[in-house]
């Protein structure tokens, strides 16, 4: 089940507790605690700065684990089941101009004269229309000039493709390779249904004879954009350099109309599932905008150049699930960003990527980060920007070059059953920043500089600065947690407000075997009237 998007609690303290309970802890606890010489603490509650200390029940922590939902359903099997080859389509050629499909490539002086220069005339498309076309229908069809078989079951498109709204393409195994041709301007729209099924989908550079491996940000390479109201299903094929720094042209997009475009022809949301494939060398490996229900499932994301997994905003319902994102070379392996909500990121590996391995971005919300492996990334394993309500379950986040799991400005993050070990800086993060004056669009992108989290469970073992740190919470529960093997030859150290009042904690935590409350002494005043 899904967390709650509300994300209440069962602790009716609201939100201004700090709890952490019995962990095992093991190295040199090297500190003055009145403990140590048998002294027992003279106040059930104490107070320190503007915190107190105390302890409390934790029955309110139990959360069972939570249930995925059934991808048994998503093969190649059920998207063959979807194929309507029924209705013959038809292949034409139009030009680009108004054309409702193509109005985001063409709008303005710059984008009309990418294609006008490249066709050397005004631009034209091949368009696909009323039913099931196959690429063998497409070159039979067309001039080779616009489209062609350059060898048997390869074949080069040197338009660019519209598939219409009551239309699907079917590029399966007996194709080997669907190409784009980066030279000719090239690119595919799917408006209506995309099949591509055992095969290969390429950006070509036809001068070079291969791939339109990435040279830089500005440079026009083929892409593929999946929108409004349409279907877009990618099953164990390969898909290469597609995409380029250039509105919807990312590489692999799954994206409703433009807000103007949207109003008028009153499309569906989109959807699509990308399964069982391999994305290589995109400018964005994925990218989705007001999308529903994609799944994500068994590919391979790999030497991407912004983004690995990119959902972006107001998505909601999306499956990610055991993929494995590597070698991203700008930014993040899986990253959801702005509104993407109700989702699941599951069971995926993501590693060596440039920043961090998976991101939870900009108010999104209810999603579950569960039983990934995220390791030896550039940055953070696992971060949280301004995002309340996530369940983070059974992670193990490892040997990550900066913090293992890092909240910032975000409340009601729970952090159960994760293993945070052997990163660089800090195990477990919890932080505010005060956004105003940066570049942030703060209407766009509102925040609260707040941070409240649960930690349940799971070990913080090895890594570099300390187990936790949590700085100015107004809530954070922690049960338990076990800490093992400091790096520090000083044995366990927390940092930020936990930091302050250590001795105190581990007297309760290690000698006492209780839980450990620390409420802001606002809060505790508030409870008392």
């Amino acid at each position: 089940m899904q967390p709650s998007r509300k994300g209440v609690t069962a602790m009716k303290r609201g939100m201004g507790a700090t709890l952490l309970m019995g962990g095992v802890v093991l190295g040199a606890l090297q500190m003055a605690a009145p403990w140590v010489q048998g002294a027992e603490p003279t106040q059930a509650l104490k107070q320190i700065k503007n915190y107190t200390v105390s302890t409390a029940p934790v029955e309110q922590l139990h959360l069972d684990p939570p249930k995925l939902p059934d991808l048994s359903g998503y093969t190649a099997q059920a998207v063959e089941a979807k194929i309507d080859r029924s209705r013959k389509g038809r292949v034409v050629v139009r030009r680009m101009l108004q054309q409702d499909a193509l109005k985001d490539f063409i709008g303005g002086n710059e984008r009309l004269r990418e294609w006008v220069k490249r066709q050397q005339g005004m631009p034209n498309a091949i368009f696909i229309e009323g039913g099931h076309v196959t690429p063998a229908d497409i070159a039979r069809a067309l001039p080779d000039s616009q489209f062609s078989e350059t060898e048997k079951g390869v074949y080069l498109a040197r338009l660019p493709l519209v598939v219409a709204h009551d239309a699907s393409l079917e590029i399966d195994k007996e194709t080997r390779d669907f190409r784009l041709s980066q030279e000719r301007g090239s690119f595919l729209v799917n408006d209506g249904k995309l099949f591509v099924t055992g095969s290969k989908l390429t950006a070509w550079r036809e001068q070079d004879k291969s791939p339109a491996w990435f040279r830089k940000p500005e440079e026009f390479r083929p892409f593929l954009v999946s929108w409004g109201g349409s279907e877009l299903y990618i099953v164990a094929s390969t898909v290469t350099s597609l995409g380029y720094d250039n509105s919807k042209s990312y590489g692999v997009s799954i994206t409703q109309y433009t807000p103007g475009q949207a109003a008028r022809l009153k499309r569906a949301a989109p959807t699509g599932w990308l399964i069982n494939s391999e994305f290589v060398d995109h400018w964005y490996g994925f990218y989705c905008f007001e999308a529903e229900n994609v799944v994500i499932k068994g590919n391979t994301y790999r030497d991407n150049i912004v983004y690995g997994i990119d959902p972006h905003d107001r998505s909601r319902g999306l499956i990610i699930a055991e993929n494995t994102v590597f070698g991203t070379k700008k930014k993040h392996g899986i990253i959801i960003s702005r509104e993407v909500d109700d989702s699941w990121i599951v069971n995926n590996k993501t590693f060596d990527n440039k920043l961090s391995g998976i991101v939870i971005d900009r108010n999104s919300v209810n999603n579950l980060v569960a039983w990934n492996e995220v390791y030896q990334n550039h940055a953070d394993g696992i971060t949280l920007y301004e995002s309340s309500n996530n369940l983070l379950w059974g992670n193990k986040v490892l040997n990550n070059a900066r913090h293992g799991i890092r909240v910032r400005n975000s409340v009601n993050i729970r952090l159960y059953e994760n293993l945070s070990a052997a990163n660089g800086l800090t195990g477990v993060l919890g932080h505010i920043k005060d956004l105003t004056n940066t570049d942030r669009d703060i209407e766009l992108d509102p925040f609260d500089a707040k941070v409240s989290m649960i930690l349940v469970g799971g070990k913080l073992a090895g890594n570099g600065s300390s187990p936790l740190s949590i700085d100015s919470p107004l809530s954070v529960e922690l049960y338990r947690v076990e800490l093992l093997a400091p790096s520090k030859s000083t044995g366990i150290s927390f940092a930020g407000v936990l930091g302050e009042k250590q001795e105190e904690i581990l007297d309760l935590m290690v000698r006492r075997k209780q839980a450990v409350l620390i409420d802001p002494v606002e809060t505790q005043a508030e409870l008392q009237d």
